[in-house]
């Protein structure tokens, strides 16, 4: 007997193949062929064209934003949704507070554009990237002359509710959670965790502010008082701006902007919101605000292809988020500087 054959095996027969070892390079091609398959099935059912259910135009063709010939005053909408941080523009598509400012003043520029809904929410972002949206929305108003009004959704606390400040109108859902004004510089000291794990920091520094906020020792007094300097000057910057847009005197405003938060009902009893109301009634008071008669037309600039790729990549490239970090910035991924965002 052929001691080579095994039992249950025809002579003759070929030896079975082992079983060939995982590639993780199979994954990496599944996922992107899975990827790109998202991103071709959304620029079908955008090319088709979906009719809109309140009767707005439909985004042809993805990048287009053109309506009809029959339709010539519209409300265009913007949806700042997530924190606000500084564009993006290592995907397929720029985000942040510069992609979002540039839609607002490209809508702006429209002539059939009569009013703009800014659709917030979001708990804030990094102080430059607010204060530039915040400007971006004011020279809307005043050299487009366009109004705007801000429809407040979940969350529209610190830096979210600093640019529905800069809005004609605030409306909000009676439970949206608004305010948290204030400034917070987040930092951190895993020293002792390096410590345990052997290993040591050390920077060669030209000041001895240098490296401040150093995850790897102490902050020292001089350090806290320069950055509580910082702080404060940024949050009169935030008491400023919010008190000229809502017309509230900074000595009224200052007891609420204790970085505490309110609800839509509750932010209306203290004049930081106009009226309580859905997304709807936005674009109703904003169609007005612009001179539109009856039910106005929408333009949703959410529905067009660049948008729809915008929010594939911010899902395939989440661990470049701030929320990505661990332990608030050991890894080298979270945002470094100061913030008008509620922090949870």
């Amino acid at each position: 007997m052929d001691t080579n054959d095994s039992a249950g095996t025809e002579p003759g027969a070929p030896t079975p193949a082992s079983p060939e070892p995982a590639r993780p390079g199979r994954k990496v091609a599944f996922l992107a062929a899975l990827y790109a398959a998202s991103v071709l099935a959304a620029g079908v059912v955008l090319w088709r064209g979906p009719v809109h259910k309140d009767g707005g135009p439909s985004l042809l063709k993805g990048s287009s934003l053109l309506p009809s010939k029959s339709e010539k005053e519209m409300v265009a909408i913007v949806s700042i949704s997530g924190p606000i941080y500084a564009s993006d523009g290592g995907g397929f598509v720029a985000r942040g507070a510069q992609a979002w400012g540039r839609r607002l003043e490209k809508l702006a520029d429209k002539s059939e554009v009569k009013a703009i809904v800014l659709d917030i929410n979001s708990p804030g972002g990094s102080v430059g990237s607010i204060q530039e949206l915040y400007s971006i929305i004011g020279r809307v108003r005043r050299e487009h002359k366009k109004p705007v009004v801000a429809h407040l959704g979940d969350v529209a606390a610190s830096g979210g509710y600093y640019l529905a400040s800069a809005c004609d109108k605030i409306i909000s859902l009676p439970g949206t959670l608004l305010g948290s004004i204030g400034v917070i510089f987040n930092t951190g000291n895993i020293e002792g965790l390096l410590a345990k794990i052997g290993v040591r920091s050390g920077n060669i520094k030209s000041g001895k502010m240098k490296d401040i906020g150093s995850m790897t020792r102490p902050m020292t007094g001089d350090e806290k008082v320069l950055l509580q300097a910082l702080i404060d000057n940024a949050y009169g910057q935030f008491l400023e701006a919010v008190s000229q847009g809502r017309g509230i005197p900074v000595a009224k405003l200052r007891p609420m902007a204790d970085g505490r938060i309110f609800t839509g009902t509750q932010g209306l009893a203290l004049g930081l919101v106009d009226q309580i109301g859905d997304l709807q009634d936005a674009i109703a008071y904003a169609g007005k605000l612009g001179g539109i008669k009856g039910k106005p037309k929408v333009l949703r600039e959410g529905e067009s292809l660049s948008s729809m790729l915008e929010l594939l990549d911010s899902r395939a490239s989440w661990i470049k988020s701030p929320e990505a970090s661990i332990l608030g910035g050991f890894g080298g991924f979270s945002y470094k500087g100061l913030e008008y965002r509620w922090d949870r």
